[in-house]
């Protein structure tokens, strides 16, 4: 018999939690397991420096310009269907990478990663938001899941050091393939089946051209100014077509009878906020990855496992702070007071690091600024994503959970292509104001660079903070995180099939 909702008894949606963690986990890790793998695939398969970015840009690509169609297509196909789908197509994408024996077939398996990633991090969200309809344990659900989005980058710097050194740089895939087998067998058994009612809606053709193209070329275009520089004809050529095809979107989803995306989604105050929380949030965190990563093996000399286990202080921060903000603080105060902060303490995060030489230790040097940093993403992502997914008509909830890995995303692409440049450009001003050049020269650029990058990271939180704290509203202003309307009880809710 069919039931407006799961059971308040029912323990599956614990399970569903687990099941839809891992999937989460898998897409997220997938972004940075491999980084530490490409110098040993790079020798051997023998591509060379200029083809190795591929391996990276390949995946982003497909995922970030297929997020919207993937989170509208699960609302459309179902998404316990859609979720199996990904997890099995994501498995075989990485199963062809790590057996990969040319350059062509790794790149190309690396895109069809992305392209199953995109259907399956938004139906994952959409699955969360649907099953967990009582606020303290959707409060309780979100911690953990966007403790799992935070933390997911780290983790894979961590396992990718383990398989590369141990099993091969082709476990940094193959292992993708075991945790989806988990995950599906959880899937088939636990996540419920919900039958549609009501006449199917319509996929928004034109609207998935626009969205699919303008968001390739944004990340397309910030990959471009990352190799190639802000003055290649190429990276401004695909923003400004970013810019034409995302406004063309934008114009058309007023007119379009099945719109991919209502506005209403992102229009509402507080999911706006939420959205460019999350967005700042990328963009700071890929940074952290990205130069500390560097500082540490290069000046420090690090070997990748002994990287990996660097974060893990951070890691347990952002778990702690994540369980903490959505069982006690966010009920109580909401994300207009939780996320600003967690953006202030990502300022001073960043500003500890710019402290870093090249005879600075670990324990006194890097440790606290990281733990810092894992306290504010702890603070702000969970807030963010529960706010962003509630009160979303059921029938869009996928196309918001795309919404929310999209600002992600380009958050990363955006925040990772300035950083690296603004480093690279203050690297060669040292170089080229302190001749000749020797070693330790060499090094000191290297540290202003990472100086500059982390001064320019600090901005963004800064801007953050007050963004969000301007942005979000008062509590008893709008929708409550604690007293959200029950999606399972809105227009167009999908029934649940008891197993």
């Amino acid at each position: 018999m069919p039931e407006t909702t799961l059971p308040a008894t029912d323990r599956r949606r614990w399970v569903t939690l687990a099941v839809v963690g891992l999937a989460q986990l898998m897409v997220v890790l997938d972004a940075t397991v491999v980084n530490i793998a490409l110098p040993s695939a790079q020798a051997d398969l023998g591509f060379s420096d200029g083809q190795r970015q591929w391996i990276i840009t390949a995946y982003s690509l497909a995922f970030g310009s297929l997020l919207l169609l993937g989170g509208r297509l699960g609302d459309l196909w179902g998404r316990k269907r859609t979720f199996i789908i990904g997890l099995i197509g994501f498995a075989v994408a990485s199963s062809l990478g790590g057996a990969a024996d040319t350059f062509e077939l790794l790149v190309a398996s690396r895109a069809l990663q992305g392209a199953f990633g995109a259907l399956l991090a938004p139906t994952a969200l959409a699955l969360l938001t649907t099953t967990f309809i009582i606020p303290k344990e959707r409060a309780r659900a979100f911690g953990v899941f966007g403790a799992i989005a935070g933390a997911g980058g780290a983790i894979g710097l961590l396992l990718g050091g383990v398989l590369t050194e141990y099993a091969g740089w082709r476990w940094s895939l193959y292992i993708n393939v075991v945790i989806a087998v988990f995950a599906l067998v959880g899937a088939l058994i636990f996540i419920p089946f919900h039958a549609r009612t009501g006449p199917r809606p319509k996929l928004d053709i034109p609207g998935t051209l626009l969205v699919s193209g303008g968001l390739f070329s944004l990340v397309y275009g910030f990959s471009n100014a990352e190799t190639d520089g802000w003055d290649s004809p190429l990276t401004w050529g695909m923003l400004a077509a970013a810019v034409i095809l995302l406004a063309a979107f934008v114009f058309w989803q007023t007119r379009a009878e099945h719109p991919l995306l209502p506005l209403s989604i992102v229009l509402d105050r507080n999911r706006g906020a939420a959205f460019l929380s999350v967005m700042v949030a990328g963009a700071g965190m890929f940074g952290i990855f990205l130069f500390v990563t560097y500082y540490l093996q290069a000046t420090l000399g690090y070997s990748p496992i002994q990287t990996g286990l660097a974060f893990l202080p951070m890691i347990a921060m952002l778990v702690l702070a994540a369980q903490l903000g959505t069982n006690i603080f966010v009920p109580r105060f909401g994300p207009k007071v939780l996320v600003p902060i967690g953006m202030t303490l990502g300022v001073i995060a960043m500003i500890y690091l710019t402290h870093l030489t090249a005879t600075s230790v670990y324990i006194a040097d890097v440790l606290p600024p990281l733990m810092i940093m894992g306290f504010a993403m702890g603070t702000i992502m969970p807030a963010s994503m529960q706010t962003a997914t509630l009160g979303v008509d059921r029938a869009f909830a996928g196309v918001a959970g795309a919404t929310v890995n999209t600002s992600q995303q380009v958050g990363g692409s955006v925040g990772t292509a300035l950083l690296n440049t603004l480093a690279a450009t203050a690297t060669t001003d040292y170089l080229a104001a302190h001749l000749p050049l020797t070693a330790e020269v060499a090094t000191d650029a290297a540290l202003a660079g990472y100086s500059t990058a982390y001064l320019w990271g600090a901005g963004f939180f800064a801007a953050g903070a007050v963004m969000s704290a301007l942005l979000f509203r008062r509590r008893g202003h709008g929708l409550s995180l604690s007293h959200a309307p029950a999606p399972a009880a809105e227009v167009g809710a999908e029934p649940v099939i008891a197993h």
